[in-house]
Order: structure tokens, then C-alpha cells, then sequence
């Protein structure tokens, strides 16, 4: 028996366009730390992270959250239909996605923990109770789907899964603690990942962690990736710092990588660690001939909206770490091109020249007690070329990765507007 635990109208001034200024990373650093010195390394933690998951619910203002890790990316028919079911039981009749491709529930009453985790394990969501927090991984949407990369990342996806759940230790991993499985495109090895997997064209692949890289056999890359994650949390150990991300281990902090590959039997070799390719999220529309591609406008949809992504007997829907999805496994384009349709009239965001594409927002009011505003009913495009995310505070909650556009709530019916760009430690 799985137990769970317990939860731990504006509008903008002038219309919002307020002028945008830049903002560099070292703005806002702090006196005398180095230029590019990423500001979490500097920081000690004392307690464990207090992240969400399917079985901790996060007590918000308009009641609990449970956030689900989706490690492959990928639902069945019936797991779409159960989740959607859970949103109009339990929650709010909301689902939302997250920036690494997790569901959101929201809305939950206190005493709904056990009947959720219920739900989820009949629907195969929660293989390991213990482990359910620490499956983060982002992978490549349209691995196997287009014909233009190469690599098994789906299948190093469901391995190194399966290799989480079978340690003990990897508990000790944070909920924030990030695998990204790239499939050698680019689209998800820039996304700020802990650990990265990038497949090469032939037969190989890289790990990379902390600005270093090994080269392994593709066949090697999940075992490798597990490694890399126990070196993580031996140099954390070392450095008493309580890190939980790559990124806050102190300045000069070894991890020591090559020794465990070694200790996994794992053999590798160093690597340059040259510039990550890098390739756009996947465009609304039809993927080839046999799957299509939506958004969800702010990433979030009710749960008709949800169920409107039931795939084909066979099929499955993957959700993207850009707020959408892909529903593959159509038996021919004109298949494909209804269901965009369908999913059209259903309120999903199915064209590429949509301007809500770029826009993304925090939860703000009244579902976080810290949020100076409604921003999702303020948020809206701006013409400025770079995607925006519209927050209700300074913690800035599912905000971008690189260059964007930062919507700051100041007050109620007022935003601060810069551009702000993110340097990725790794």
C-alpha cells in the first residue's frame, strides 16, 4: 500500500509595455564574487529540498499540489485518461506542464494523498514510492519520430529509469537534480541539465557534468549517467555544502567521474567539452506524416483538454519540456492532420506563427500566498523577439532557460519588463 505524505484581476500599467531593459548575469550578483560565478555555489544548505511530488504534496493557496515525474516523457491512452480523471476527482480539472515535461495537479483537498497515489500506481505511474522524486529527466520529443538525429535516447531514457529505481542511494538525490537524454539534436542538452547524455552519430555518446565531458558507447550512456550522478553526490558529501545541483557545488569542487565510470565498469575516455548543439523546440503542427505537435497555451489545459491527447491503440503522447505535446503512432497523415484539427477546436495551440507560443507564466494569484498578481490573466506576448514569462515575485517560477523576456509583478497591476539572460553551469 503506497502512502503519501501530507502538504508540506489585475491589469498592467501602460498595458504592460513598460521599456525593457537589459539585464545581464552579473547584474545582480553580489560584491566581490567572480564574474560568471554562478551565485547558488556560493550558498549552504541546511535542509533537504522540499519539492513537490506525486506522493508530497506542496500545500499551496488554492490547495495541494502533486507534480508527477514523467522520466520518459511518454502516456499511454490509459494513463492520459486516468490523470484527467485524478484533475476532476481530486483536483481542480486541471492538469499542468512543467518546464522539464512533469504534470501538475492542483487544487487537491488534504486527506486525497492515498486515494491519488492509488490512482497512479494502477495507471503504472509510480514504479518505486521511494524513488518518485528523484525520476527528473527532459528527452528529446521527437527521438525516432522525424529521421534527424540518431541514437537511442528513449530507450537510455527507460534504462536509466529503471537504474534509479534500483539504488538505494539515489534517494539521496535532489527533486531538482536533472538528467537531459539528447538524442544529438540539441534540443534538450542546453536546458541546464546535471547530468546530459548528447548520442553521437556513431555509436557513441557523451556524458557531461560540470563543464566536463567523457566519451562511452552508446550502449554504456544510461550506466554512465548513473555514475556521473553517485560522483554528484559524493563530491556534495565532500564539499558539506548540502548542494543539491551541480551548479552549487563549491568553486573548484572535483567531481570525480572517471573514477566511478571505472568502479560501473564503465569505459570511457576524456573528451572535449566542445559547444552543445542546439535546436529549437518542436513547432506546433503535423511531425512527419504520422504525429502532430501542440502547446498548451501558459501550460496548463482543463482535463477534456487532456483527454483530447488520447493517442491511437499503440500510440502514446510524449510531453515536452516547452509546455506541449507530441501525440505519435497515427496510421497515416490524414489520421495525423484530424486530430490537429481536433485539437484545435479544443483550445491546444496547434500553429507554429501563434504568438502565445513564446509566453509562459507562473502560478500567481490566488494560487501562491507570495504572488503580487493575477499573472495569468495579465499575461499576454510582447513584441520583443524572445520568449516572456510573466511572475508574480522574485523566485520567478518556471522561468526560460537562456534569453527571455522577465514580466515582473511589482504590485498589483504593475510588471517590471527586462530581458534577462541565463548562463548554464554544467
Amino acid at each position: 500500500m503506497l502512502a503519501a505524505m501530507p502538504p508540506s484581476s489585475s491589469k498592467p500599467r501602460n498595458g504592460g509595455e513598460t521599456p525593457i531593459r537589459d539585464r545581464s548575469p552579473d547584474r545582480d550578483r553580489a560584491p566581490g564574487r567572480a564574474p560568471g560565478r554562478d551565485p547558488e555555489s556560493d550558498r549552504v544548505r541546511h535542509r533537504g529540498d522540499a519539492c513537490p511530488g506525486a506522493l508530497r504534496l506542496h500545500g499551496a493557496d488554492d490547495g495541494g499540489l502533486a507534480r508527477l515525474r514523467l522520466p520518459t516523457g511518454t502516456l499511454t491512452a490509459d494513463q492520459v485518461h486516468a490523470l484527467a480523471d485524478a484533475a476532476d476527482r481530486l483536483g481542480d480539472g486541471r492538469l499542468g506542464v512543467t518546464s522539464r515535461g512533469n504534470i501538475d495537479l492542483r487544487g487537491l483537498p488534504d486527506d486525497c494523498g492515498l486515494a491519488l497515489a492509488e490512482l497512479l500506481a494502477d495507471a503504472g505511474l509510480l514504479p518505486s514510492a521511494a524513488h518518485e522524486r528523484v525520476r527528473n529527466m527532459v528527452v528529446s520529443p521527437l527521438a525516432g519520430l522525424d529521421g534527424r538525429a540518431y541514437g537511442e535516447a528513449r530507450l537510455w531514457a527507460r534504462t536509466l529509469d529503471a537504474l534509479l529505481c534500483a539504488e538505494a542511494w539515489t534517494t539521496a538525490l535532489s527533486g531538482r537534480f536533472l538528467f537531459a537524454v539528447d538524442d544529438g539534436r540539441g534540443d534538450v542538452a542546453g536546458l541546464g541539465g546535471d547530468v546530459t547524455l548528447l548520442a553521437e552519430p556513431d555509436g557513441h555518446a557523451l556524458v557531461r557534468i560540470g563543464g566536463r565531458a567523457w566519451r562511452v558507447s552508446a550502449a554504456d550512456a544510461p550506466r554512465a549517467a548513473l555514475a556521473a550522478a553517485e560522483a554528484f553526490l559524493a563530491a556534495a558529501r565532500d564539499a558539506g555544502t548540502g548542494a543539491w545541483r551541480v551548479a552549487e557545488l563549491p568553486a573548484g569542487q572535483d567531481v570525480n567521474v572517471t573514477e566511478y565510470l571505472e568502479r560501473a565498469a564503465v569505459p570511457a575516455e576524456r573528451a572535449a567539452p566542445e559547444p552543445l548543439p542546439v535546436a529549437p523546440p518542436p513547432e506546433p503542427g503535423l511531425v512527419g506524416d504520422r504525429a502532430v505537435s501542440v502547446t498548451a497555451p501558459l501550460g496548463r489545459v482543463t482535463s477534456d483538454q487532456f483527454r483530447a491527447l488520447e493517442p491511437e491503440p499503440g500510440g502514446e503522447v510524449r510531453v515536452t519540456p516547452w509546455r506541449g505535446f507530441v501525440v505519435a503512432g497515427f496510421p497515416d497523415r490524414a489520421a495525423a492532420e484530424a486530430r490537429l484539427a481536433a485539437l484545435d477546436a479544443a483550445g491546444h495551440l496547434t500553429r507554429p506563427d501563434s504568438p502565445w507560443l513564446g509566453v509562459s507564466a507562473c502560478t500567481g494569484r490566488p494560487g501562491c500566498g507570495k504572488a503580487l498578481a493575477d499573472v495569468r490573466a495579465d499575461a499576454r506576448p510582447l513584441e520583443h523577439g524572445l520568449p516572456v514569462h510573466w511572475s508574480g515575485c522574485e523566485r520567478r517560477c518556471g522561468h526560460p532557460q537562456g534569453a527571455w523576456v522577465d514580466a515582473l509583478a511589482t504590485g498589483d497591476g504593475t510588471y517590471e519588463i527586462t530581458v534577462r539572460d541565463d548562463v548554464q553551469k554544467r
